[in-house]
């Protein structure tokens, strides 16, 4: 395995699987970094055992997803045991002295609960879970998610439960039977481990109630989408807090239809002054967090006078042959200053290099409306939105770190024309002389220098 890409795995709560040779799964693991635990394997001296030992002289990959805790990644790791059975993993024979989730899926309103016992009742077991204090937070975090009624019987008044809307309150039918039937369904692909397949499905119906126009419907199902995928560790309970940088990363591949979460986004944006000293920079974001060894800057080469879509060209061009030549990563999104001309540039030279898979979107600075490909009219975000602040601090940057080069540029060709050409100051002189007096106007004052305008 590349010990570099282990280095960028996040260090985050979530569930991993090591691969052999032929992609199969050798082992299922969890934890509430995956960094520090993935990393532990690798570092020399480490106290494994001979069965782990064995695991990573075959191990050729490592996947990985990220949980919303470290309770999640138990539920994760046990789905994902039970799916690929893989050969390294302990086998928990003796079911019963470990607990189990227990979906009365025969009841006309299913409940989840924790249990020791299987029994022959009809309902839907998953486990065995290893870990019981991280198992009853796991349920406590699903029950806010997925609201189910929690009392034996159903009771003629809604308890506290219903008032802090951590249950439906099918007792005075505020839910019918097929809604209530729908987030079971949707419980039963979290608890086999299907999360990324029930968040597409949430998105699906969130942008099918916004297109009726039931928009408290659609809010629901957004805030739903966003607990299942929101990064957030307790405090004082290990890991690092991805905090509010991932949500927005979830919320952005969903309100864009991303078909995964843009982890690794680059913004591009161009400056110049009537065409002149034109530069382009690019800016990379990791998790939501400037990446600033990431950050390139280009100098214009091949365009005449202005026309920011051939500079935008010229730049997503010579950046991606890089990619191409040098196997860069590539990121999961790119963002570009402008509207929907700048997008068709950059898309253009993109297709021509063969990395037309990346989704692209362009900001336009006027009413910071958001272009898509293939997509006539902009969407248009709140000017709350959180998923807006992301991409506009993107875009600022990139606008911030272009002009910067511009200044620097624009500032070395005025001090060369006007110290050049003068008998006896060389480079040095020149760099002497500006530490000296801080700037060209005060050189011109002492030595009562005559400079045409055009120098």
């Amino acid at each position: 395995m590349d010990k570099k890409e282990i280095k960028n795995i996040p260090d985050l709560p979530g569930a991993y699987l090591m691969k052999g040779a032929s992609g199969g799964v050798l082992y299922v693991g969890k934890a509430a970094s995956l960094k520090k635990r993935v990393s532990s394997y690798f570092r020399r001296g480490a106290g494994i055992s001979h069965r782990i030992k064995m695991m990573l002289e075959q191990a050729r990959d490592i996947s990985f997803f990220v949980t919303a805790s470290e309770a999640e990644a138990l539920i994760a790791e046990s789905a994902l045991i039970k799916r690929y059975r893989p050969r390294y993993n302990v086998a928990l024979k003796d079911d019963k002295s470990y607990p189990h989730l227990k979906l009365t899926v025969k009841e006309k309103f299913p409940r989840l609960i924790l249990t020791r016992k299987k029994r022959d009742d009809g309902s839907l077991y998953y486990g065995p879970y290893t870990d019981v204090k991280l198992l009853r937070r796991a349920l406590g975090i699903m029950k806010k998610i997925f609201p189910l009624r929690i009392c034996t019987r159903i009771p003629k008044r809604p308890c506290l439960h219903y008032h802090i809307r951590q249950c439906y309150g099918p007792c005075i039918r505020a839910i019918d039977r097929r809604a209530y039937g729908d987030i079971v369904k949707e419980l039963k692909l979290f608890l086999s481990g299907r999360r990324e397949k029930l968040i597409d499905g949430l998105s699906k119906k969130m942008r099918k109630a916004a297109r009726r126009h039931d928009y408290e419907k659609a809010a629901r199902l957004r805030d739903r989408m966003v607990a299942l995928s929101v990064i957030r560790t307790p405090a004082g309970q290990g890991g690092r807090s991805g905090g509010r940088p991932y949500d927005e990363i979830i919320s952005l591949m969903h309100l864009l239809g991303l078909k995964r979460a843009p982890r690794r986004i680059e913004a591009y944006d161009i400056s110049n002054i009537s065409g002149k000293e034109a530069v382009g920079s690019m800016v990379t974001f990791v998790d939501g967090r400037p990446s600033k060894q990431d950050y390139r800057k280009f100098r214009i080469r091949g365009v005449k006078g202005i026309d920011d879509y051939k500079m935008m060209k010229e730049v997503i061009r010579r950046r991606y042959e890089r990619v191409k030549k040098e196997r860069l990563p590539c990121p999961d999104l790119i963002i570009v200053d402008g509207g929907k001309g700048q997008l068709n540039a950059a898309l253009s030279e993109l297709n021509i290099l063969g990395f037309e898979r990346i989704p692209v979107i362009g900001i336009a600075k006027r009413f910071e409306h958001i272009y898509l490909k293939k997509r006539k009219e902009p969407v248009i975000f709140s000017e709350r939105s959180a998923v807006l602040h992301l991409i506009e601090r993107l875009r600022n940057e990139a606008h911030r770190f272009a002009i910067a080069y511009h200044h620097k540029l624009r500032s070395k060709k005025l001090t060369a024309s006007l110290l050049d050409g003068i008998d006896g100051v060389g480079e040095k002189r020149k760099k002497a002389l500006l530490r000296k007096f801080g700037s060209i106007r005060k050189i011109k004052g002492t030595f009562h220098l005559a400079v045409t305008p055009h120098q």
